[in-house]
């Protein structure tokens, strides 16, 4: 059942990720993968900054969207070069 929520909140994540970043987004399958990579990289990176939202759904949602707003960003500077 985790697994599951973890995917809905990817899947939520990607979406606002595209959103935030016009023109990064890669359709809705690639937005779900970058929201789950998304919410990885934030769950490795804010801990280690000391960086917390919260707990719950909504916390959740808005750390993997973070995540997944800096992935975006560096796979569009990387795709620049």
């Amino acid at each position: 059942m985790h697994f599951i929520i973890e995917i809905i909140i990817g899947a939520l994540a990607g979406w606002l990720a595209g959103t935030v970043v016009r023109g990064g987004g890669f359709g809705f399958l690639g937005n779900v993968v970058l929201g789950i990579v998304g919410s990885l990289v934030s769950g490795w990176l804010f801990p280690q900054l000391g960086f917390t939202l919260g707990g719950g759904f909504v916390g959740q949602i808005l750390f993997a969207a973070i995540g997944a707003i800096v992935v975006l960003v560096v796979i569009g500077l990387i795709k620049r070069l």
